[in-house]
């Protein structure tokens, strides 16, 4: 295959960073290059879905689907490696049915569920539908230029064993499955319907007839508020990565952990670094996603099953899920949290000050002391600003809260505790002074 133009225009273009996350130069023509690099690669089937499964079901192939938001820069560097087929990945990608998604208009929302605030996500099946397993994580979001293919490669090894495997272990992929979706595509929900078709503008205004991925969770947390709902914890906190339990994996392997945070759920289940999960909650895993698939459906309490495999031996671990420990998710990165911004902060970006930084400003270390990164300017965005609210103010008490708490939980508890005309009050330490406003949720 031939090196793509597009490829290289991601690593050297420069980029532009509106909120929240890199860009291309040239978002449209990023786009464009894509179509006509890939449309008529012989390996690739491009943003044809149904023919990808068609295929697979006719060769006997699983069917690998990559899903990419183009003009973003993170993952742009292993999106590259997948593309070009360096020499390690093109035996693995030979077995497979290969196909590239760059819009989220059509997709089956009872089939593809995975993060939707993620720019790179593959997702791996057998021809007849049934999911073999995920991949994508906010470890490979990090660095736009991450080459690293080796995690990648295990994953495709693994969905190959269960796919030699299948059909005698299907009842073990049950809990892989999507379940079921109130909305058969993105352009069927509420928010998205009349503004979009099922297919792009390819002749027009390509970008604008886009659905993102991240769209998808804005229009579902955006329906519940609008049926004055409590947003579901799982769609505030969505694919908690295993940090959230106390866990490192690293990202050479399947789910070999890297290290055991001390006081946590892992720490506690007694995990150890060296140790390879092999399954959890009962679900074979091919990757760090399909643990974040997990927990996104774990319960509010309880515990997790997991099979590991520690010096050759397999065990089995009960992992504790403490009360609210959705809330120790850092969604501070995502995309999809910019709208929650709006609804519970009415705009602003907070960010929990440093010891060194409280020290500073007199605070101790216990209290609440959240620093105003950036306050909305335009929409409902700027509420925060329009009650008064600057740029570099410290919140020191909000809602009745003054321990110590980080804008993601914060965000979680007024998402569920208040109602949209509900004025939240807060102090503020502004140049020394200590000041009182409200703002409204919204």
């Amino acid at each position: 295959m031939k090196t793509s133009t597009l490829l290289v225009a991601l690593l050297s273009l420069p980029v532009v960073l509106p909120a929240p996350a890199e860009t291309v130069k040239d978002r449209k023509g990023a786009v464009l290059n894509d179509k006509a690099n890939l449309e008529n690669d012989p390996r690739w089937i491009y943003n044809d879905i149904d023919k990808g499964f068609a295929e697979g079901s006719r060769t006997g192939k699983p069917v690998l689907v990559v899903l990419r938001c183009v003009p973003c820069l993170a993952c742009a560097g292993i999106d590259a490696k997948v593309l070009l087929e360096d020499a390690e990945l093109t035996p693995l990608l030979d077995q497979f049915v290969c196909v590239r998604v760059i819009n989220a208009n059509a997709l089956d929302l009872s089939r593809f569920q995975f993060d939707f605030d993620l720019s790179f996500s593959t997702l791996i099946f057998n021809g007849d539908g049934t999911l073999y397993g995920r991949y994508g994580s906010w470890t490979h979001q990090k660095n736009p230029r991450e080459e690293t293919t080796a995690g990648f490669r295990a994953s495709l090894e693994a969905a190959l064993a269960l796919h030699q495997g299948y059909p005698a272990n299907k009842d073990q992929l049950a809990g892989k499955q999507g379940k079921p979706s109130p909305y058969a595509t993105p352009v069927d929900m509420p928010t998205l319907n009349g503004k979009y078709n099922r297919s792009l503008d390819w002749d027009g205004e390509v970008l604008k007839s886009c659905v993102h991925c991240h769209q998808i969770g804005d229009a579902l947390r955006v329906a519940h508020r609008e049926r004055k709902e409590a947003i579901p914890a799982n769609l505030i906190y969505p694919f908690p990565g295993p940090e959230t339990l106390g866990l490192e994996l690293a990202q050479d392997s399947i789910a070999r952990i890297a290290s055991v945070a001390a006081d946590s759920a892992a720490k506690a289940a007694g995990l150890r670094a060296g140790d390879e999960l092999v399954r959890l909650n009962g679900q074979p895993l091919i990757s760090s996603a399909d643990v974040s698939w997990v927990l996104h459906h774990a319960p509010a309490t309880g515990s997790l099953a997991a099979e590991l495999r520690r010096g050759g031996q397999m065990m089995s671990v009960a992992v504790p899920l403490a009360e609210d420990w959705r809330r120790q998710s850092d969604i501070s990165r995502r995309v999809g949290t910019w709208p929650m911004r709006a609804m519970a902060l009415g705009g602003m970006f907070l960010e929990d000050l440093s010891d060194e930084s409280r020290s500073e400003r007199g605070l101790g270390t216990d209290g609440l002391a959240l620093f105003a990164k950036h306050v909305g300017q335009y929409g409902e965005h700027a509420a925060a600003k329009k009650a008064g609210f600057q740029k570099d103010d410290v919140i020191v008490a909000l809602d009745g809260i003054t321990r110590r708490t980080s804008e993601s939980e914060l965000i979680g508890y007024l998402l569920t505790k208040r109602q949209p005309g509900e004025r939240v009050k807060a102090t503020v330490l502004r140049d020394g002074q200590r000041l009182e406003f409200s703002f409204p949720m919204q």
